[in-house]
């Protein structure tokens, strides 16, 4: 029986992670649209796109593991860190797909060692303030 209580419990967790990386997502997508619609109308420099791009997942990452740290109560900082390789993962494949090309390179590995780290810092952030 317990077993099957243990089993409950990662499958919820996946579905947490899972559902926060999405909502991480979905913010980054707005965001991104938004960001573009302002360099289109605008005359915004070149040169913050990148600044802002990382922000822009920095806080998804962030409201990623907001959303799986409501439903649990420790390691945050492991929890954290999946959410956001698992956010990072998805987010390079939907805008692969949005862009029409996958790049592997040294921006791809940035992006999942800032996706590690971030999350593992937002997941201990989001446990220590429901405490």
């Amino acid at each position: 029986m317990s077993s099957i209580k243990t089993l409950d419990k990662k499958s919820s967790v996946t579905l947490n992670i899972i559902k926060g990386a999405f909502w991480g997502v979905a913010f980054s997508l707005v965001c991104i649209l938004i960001f573009a619609f302002i360099l289109k109308y605008t005359t915004v420099s070149e040169s913050i796109i990148q600044p802002i791009n990382q922000v822009i997942k920095g806080i998804s990452i962030l409201i990623a593991c907001w959303v799986v740290g409501k439903n649990i109560k420790n390691n945050g900082w492991l929890w954290g860190m999946v959410t956001g390789l698992i956010y990072t993962t998805l987010a390079f494949l939907i805008f692969s797909i949005l862009d029409g090309s996958f790049n592997f390179g040294i921006t791809l590995l940035n992006d999942i060692i800032f996706g590690a780290l971030g999350g593992a810092i937002a997941g201990i952030i989001c446990i220590s303030l429901r405490k």
